[in-house]
Formats: structure tokens, C-alpha cells, sequence
């Protein structure tokens, strides 16, 4: 009976051992996940962005530090990606990825009409930014890879949103988080008008001393890959100028999506 017992014993402890740990490897993730919108990041911050006390998320810290995935700046205190993440990502795969493709010519584009070069494809009822060439400017709109943003507000937004079937456009216009203060029915007049008119712009929608003017990317089979877009300081790039840059962007586009399949 002894022996009965203490197996059954044994198997209880194991699988509380293995639900402790995937708790933790979950755990270990959301922190990672931390740094999608965020360079550095202290003990505290990190403590607030996971919900999770500062002992437990320490032992965390220590545990991705020593894999080499997180690294501390011993001055600041301060948490950062560490360079098994830049390992891992040079085995993503890179042949059918539009941001690798792409990169060159929006460089090229950057060059030509001197702003910040985004590309944005939509996820679900959001939009993320794939890839980003910043403007050589001193004063730049600053572009993080992988940053998710909403797709109520936006010039990348409302073309990923124009350009999308009818019931996806349903769908995000009847998701609860649609922020009241954009109103549906002059958001849908803006979606037609962008069909008609091939592009979209906007100033300050998001981000205050900021302007974006963006157009669809199509594949070569004519399916809407992602948007691409031009932004910078909004006493900067102004309506005319998004207009002078219009025909660059546009001619960008349609070379770019000639490059897809």
C-alpha cells in the first residue's frame, strides 16, 4: 500500500509540476511580448505590463536573462531583447515575406520623397506595421516594427479597410472596441472615397503632429496585400505635398505589387 501511495503521490506532483510548468513558460512569453512596443523596460515596468508581482516576474527575468534572450544594462537597470532573439530571427522564413521583398524599393521611395515608408497589413481588427524605412530628416516620424495599431483612424487603415470584402468591413465596424468617437457613416463615406480615388490620407487622427498619406498594395493576381504608406511631422507633410508625393507613391506601389504573387 505504501508503494501504491507514494506513486499516486509521485504522478500528482508531476502534473502539478508540468501545469506549473506551462504557467510558466506562458509567463516567460507575455514578458517577451513586453518589448514588441518598447526598446527598455525596468523590473517595475515589466511588473505592471504582465499583472504579476515583482519576486515572480525577477525569477522570470533571471531565468530569459540566462538563456540570453533578455539582457540588463547594468547602469540603468534597464531590460532589453538579448541576442538569442536576433538569432532566432535570422532562420524566419524569408522568401514569400513581402517586408523582406519589398525593403529595397522602400528604400528607393524614401529617397525620392524624403518621409518615413511604412507598410501595414491588417490582423483581424487591427492593423501592424511589417516593415518601416525611417525619413533621413532630423525630425522623423518614428515607425517600431511590429507595432499593432486600430483601424478606426489612420490614412493604412482606412485603405486596408476600403479594400477589404464587405463582411469583413461588417465585422470591424460592429466590433464592441470601435471607439465612438469616430462615427460610422462618415467613416464608410471615407472608405468609398477612397476606392474612387485610389488612396487616403490623415492628419493627427492618432498621433498629434502627425500626417500619412497611404495607397492599396496589390499582388499581381489583384488581391490587397498590404498598405503602403508615406507619414512625417504634419507642418511638414502637408495635403499638397501628400498630393506632389501622390504619383511616387502610387507608381511605387504598382511596382511593388509586381514583385508579389
Amino acid at each position: 500500500m505504501k508503494l501504491i501511495v507514494n506513486r499516486k503521490v509521485n504522478r500528482r506532483m508531476e502534473s502539478s509540476d508540468n501545469k506549473m510548468t506551462v504557467r510558466a513558460v506562458d509567463r516567460a512569453m507575455d514578458i517577451l511580448l513586453c518589448f514588441i512596443d518598447e526598446k527598455e523596460l525596468t523590473l517595475t515596468e515589466i511588473s505592471h505590463k504582465v499583472g504579476l508581482n515583482k519576486s515572480t516576474v525577477y525569477r522570470l527575468l533571471g531565468s530569459l536573462e540566462n538563456k540570453g534572450f533578455l539582457a540588463r544594462n547594468p547602469d540603468t537597470e534597464k531590460y532589453q531583447l538579448g541576442f538569442r532573439v536576433w538569432q532566432l530571427s535570422a532562420n524566419l522564413p524569408q522568401g514569400g515575406d513581402p517586408g523582406t521583398i519589398l525593403l529595397p524599393e522602400m528604400v528607393r521611395l524614401r529617397d525620392l520623397v524624403g518621409e518615413t515608408i511604412s507598410l501595414y497589413v491588417r490582423n483581424e481588427n487591427e492593423r501592424i506595421r511589417i516593415q518601416a524605412v525611417e525619413s533621413n530628416e532630423t525630425i522623423r516620424r518614428v515607425a517600431p516594427i511590429g507595432a499593432h495599431l486600430p483601424l478606426s483612424v489612420g490614412a493604412s487603415s482606412k485603405v486596408l479597410v476600403a479594400y477589404a470584402p464587405p463582411e469583413i468591413q461588417k465585422e470591424i465596424l460592429s466590433d464592441p472596441s470601435w471607439p465612438s468617437f469616430v462615427d460610422k457613416q462618415m467613416y464608410m463615406e471615407q472608405l468609398e472615397e477612397i476606392r474612387r480615388h485610389g488612396y487616403a490620407t490623415s492628419s493627427e487622427e492618432r498621433e498629434q503632429g502627425a500626417a500619412a498619406v497611404a495607397v492599396p498594395l496589390f499582388n499581381r493576381r489583384g488581391h490587397l496585400v498590404a498598405a503602403l504608406s508615406v507619414s512625417g511631422p504634419s507642418n511638414r507633410l502637408t495635403l499638397e505635398r501628400m498630393k506632389d508625393n501622390l504619383p511616387y507613391v502610387m507608381v511605387a506601389a504598382k511596382r511593388m505589387g509586381s514583385m508579389l504573387k
